[in-house]
């Protein structure tokens, strides 16, 4: 617990100050947001705002989880070890990605197919590796070839299937992540809860390890994860990173995240999901990403549908993603703002009470 607590401090602390601090440099520099011109035209005023403010987020948690583990005299597991891959790994996809908007001045940074790859590489890396590798005394590894909700359920699968799994959730949280941020404050906000709630959860598995030594720990009750409580650590770090960053995102924002934040925050999320055995539940815990997401999807497959048999292409929203929508009909960007961050909290609630009934039952 003391492990959690001080990295959330820290990284609460070093966010705070650093994105102040980032704000002035990337202004210097130059280093402004492009806007995409069929957005809102509200979002115009944005134009040049300084962005890649999620880097502060990726050195704010790292380093905070880093200290904090030191300080408690730990080191860093297998699992968290991993779990920095995916997040910096999917951070660095998305900084060149960023980089070249703000170098081109255009909104248009790497292709999505080389987005794509990019995130494959690092997901199939992280996958082989948490599924082979670093197996604890007890023989668990980091990620399992099973499928989970909170416990691993069916048959065990092909290591082929396994990875394609896991190359799905990485891919799909990172871009649902990225498609929420959008407005001021949605992503961070957000980002918050569903960490804070991942935090929650390795915490809690930690104190119900199969193999305790503690004797109100029942066998069938008992999660089969490995490190959750560094895990858990880590979480928190996120989480809090997050929170200092909102302070200069929120509306209006001083400074965006950026596809470096997005997609490192949502290869962390899959990560969690994965490694705490509970990548099913991650679709309710994360429900606003897959809100974002499944707008998206649905808004270009229905345009190539009706493109193709009527010759032109027509939308569901007037604007994806749907926040965008929302906009789009009149309200104001912070009322989406807090609605769809009631939505999260909603959504982390219920994931939380679906992970303790399960307990229970």
């Amino acid at each position: 617990m003391r492990a959690i607590l001080l990295s959330g401090g820290l990284a609460a602390i070093c966010s705070l100050l650093g994105t102040r601090l980032a704000i002035g440099w990337f202004t210097r520099h130059g280093l402004g947001q492009p806007i995409r011109d069929d957005g809102p035209t509200t979002h115009h005023i944005k134009r040049g705002t300084p962005t890649m403010g999620g880097l502060v987020i990726l050195v704010s948690a790292t380093a905070a989880y880093l200290a904090a583990t030191t300080v408690t005299g730990g080191r860093p597991s297998a699992s968290v070890l991993l779990l920095l891959l995916l997040f910096l790994g999917c951070g660095a996809v998305g900084f060149l990605d960023d980089f070249i908007k703000v170098y081109t001045q255009n909104n248009q940074g790497l292709t999505s197919r080389a987005k794509m790859a990019g995130q494959t590489v690092v997901a199939l890396v992280f996958g082989i590796l948490a599924t082979q590798l670093f197996a604890d005394e007890r023989g668990v590894r980091p990620a399992s070839q099973y499928l989970s909700t909170t416990h691993d359920w069916g048959i065990k699968l092909p290591l082929v299937v396994v990875l394609l799994v896991i190359w799905f959730i990485v891919t799909a949280t990172s871009n649902g992540a990225n498609f929420a941020d959008g407005a001021d404050g949605l992503l961070a906000g957000t980002s918050a809860m569903v960490f804070g709630a991942y935090t929650v959860v390795n915490y809690w598995q930690n104190n119900h390890r199969c193999g305790s030594p503690e004797p109100t720990v029942l066998e069938s009750q008992c999660y089969q994860v490995r490190d959750p409580l560094d895990l858990a650590v880590f979480a928190a770090a996120i989480a809090t990173a997050c929170i200092g960053f909102l302070w200069w995102n929120a509306k209006p924002a001083r400074i965006i995240m950026g596809d470096v934040g997005s997609l490192a925050i949502g290869g962390a999320l899959a990560g969690l999901a994965i490694m705490s055995r509970t990548e099913l539940l991650l679709v309710v815990i994360a429900g606003l990403f897959v809100l974002e997401a499944m707008s998206v999807f649905l808004q270009m497959s229905y345009f190539k549908v009706t493109r193709k048999i009527t010759g032109t292409g027509r939308r569901i929203f007037r604007i994806a993603p749907i926040h965008h929508h929302f906009e789009h009909l009149g309200w104001d960007e912070v009322t989406v703002v807090i609605r769809f961050w009631i939505i999260a909290g909603l959504c982390v609630v219920a994931g939380l009470g679906i992970f303790y009934a399960d307990w229970l039952s």
